[in-house]
């Protein structure tokens, strides 16, 4: 399976894990001159921005592990492009949000052997 094939059934494994979980799916692959957002939901009053990491196994360190400063620093600026282009809804003046990162990781056999493990990493990045 091509890089890119997993990266997008990840991407798919997030978005029904958080709608199962309740929460409401704004956008898919938010893009800016800063990077990219995999998912943009909320859940409650609360904006999230979701990292999604997929990984076919541990062999390069867990999906937590592949988050690196500039890449952080790339989210928080991109989720920054988010909020300044979207207004909140009407009669908010301040709208509470955070970065979470869902890690989707299949055993070494492959994508298609085996249930993936979902882990959910709520304030992933701390600002």
């Amino acid at each position: 399976m091509s890089r890119v094939r997993l990266g997008r059934q990840g991407e798919s494994l997030a978005r029904q894990y958080l709608l199962q979980a309740g929460y409401r799916i704004l956008a898919s692959n938010y893009r800016c001159p800063w990077g990219e957002i995999d998912l943009v939901a909320q859940e409650g009053e609360e904006l999230v921005f979701v990292e999604v990491r997929t990984r076919r196994s541990s062999a390069y360190g867990s999906p937590q592990e592949s988050i690196t400063a500039e890449k952080i620093e790339r989210l928080q600026a991109t989720a920054q492009d988010y909020l300044q282009n979207h207004t909140p809804e009407p009669g908010r003046s301040e709208l509470q949000w955070r970065i979470d990162l869902v890690s989707i990781r299949f055993d070494a056999a492959g994508a298609g052997a085996s249930a993936p493990r979902i882990e959910h990493l709520k304030h992933a990045v701390q600002f």
